[in-house]
């Protein structure tokens, strides 16, 4: 049992490779592609009443909830119209998010496949806008698009120092495509139920999309601090992690 996420875009295709890409990182998850207009196969662009509605309706065999993204305005005035025909009960299990699609279809979907409850799906959606200033890119993302206007790297996106136990470690990432989205996703997922605060280079290790900015490939060092009960163990998965080269060809 999961919540399920809907995905409400104005192009069909959007929408379905929005789910194509959140359902590598959840394959437990029910991901709903509801994009285009009535007519055509959806083909046309625009949004479709009934797409909607039909998508929530086949999310929440879930049992746990819906949460649905869209991406432009009228997007969100046709979920929001769907939201008001359904029955109490059934509106109370559907929350409708205040976030970006790619970005936040991709958090919740790892969050929803860790089993979290409805409203940590969708804090995981509307918290996750990375900022990318072009001018600083690496081979893939900057590590200063983190999280914009920081310019210390212990401060990028993540959590202040605990108390208690502490542990820290590096290793070189073997991979060949490096911590790109499935991996990023799985250490996020592994590490988010660890009663510890815990850093991957500078930002919060349990932030899919903040480990997918920092653009990390082949060669590429990952230095994990952490603090707290479950340190020890935090790092160890993130090392035996890294060493198994995420399951991936090197």
């Amino acid at each position: 049992m999961s919540v399920g996420l809907v995905i409400v875009s104005h192009s069909r295709k959007i929408a379905e490779g929005v789910v194509e890409l959140a359902a590598q990182m959840a394959p437990d998850v029910v991901l709903v592609a509801a994009g285009g207009a009535d007519g055509d196969g959806g083909a046309r662009i625009g949004t479709s009443f009934d797409r909607v509605q039909a998508g929530i309706e086949e999310a929440s065999g879930g049992g746990d909830g819906v949460v649905v993204l869209t991406d432009l305005g009228s997007a969100v005035m046709t979920a929001e119209m769907v939201l008001e025909f359904l029955e109490p009960d059934a509106r109370s299990a559907v929350r409708l998010a205040q976030a970006a699609l790619v970005e936040g279809a991709v958090a919740a979907a790892v969050q929803a496949q860790g089993g979290s409850s409805i409203d940590e799906v969708l804090r995981a959606a509307e918290g996750a806008v990375v900022s990318i200033r072009p001018e600083e890119l690496e081979p893939f993302v900057s590590h200063a698009a983190a999280a914009p206007g920081s310019e210390a790297a212990g401060s990028r996106g993540a959590a202040s120092s605990g108390d208690g136990p502490r542990a820290g470690g590096s290793w070189t990432l073997p991979n060949e495509m490096g911590l790109h989205a499935r991996p990023a996703a799985a250490l996020a997922a592994g590490l988010a139920d660890l009663d510890a605060e815990i850093t991957v280079n500078g930002v919060d290790g349990k932030s899919v999309m903040l480990l997918m900015s920092l653009g990390l490939g082949q060669g590429r060092t990952v230095t994990v601090e952490a603090s707290g009960p479950d340190a020890q163990a935090a790092l160890d998965f993130v090392g035996q992690a890294v060493e198994s080269g995420f399951g991936e060809p090197s």
